[in-house]
């Protein structure tokens, strides 16, 4: 799986954050930004809900597997 998170449209409203707090934060001006490690191979079952739940789909979710 690889998250993609574009800076250029993020708003930070922080939804992401509340869906998957293990997997994505915000910085300090409140945007939107992927914990380390958790660019590729994330297991966290809210990644999705945590793109669908972004008000502007800054967030893009795609699988990599075969």
């Amino acid at each position: 799986m690889e998250i993609d998170i574009d800076t250029d449209v993020c708003i930070g409203a922080g939804q992401c954050a509340l869906a998957a707090p293990g997997v994505f934060t915000q910085d300090d001006d409140g945007y939107s930004m992927l914990l380390p490690g958790s660019e590729n191979g994330v297991a966290d079952p809210m990644v999705r809900q945590a793109a669908r739940s972004c008000p502007v789909s800054a967030i893009t979710v795609r699988d990599t597997a075969g």
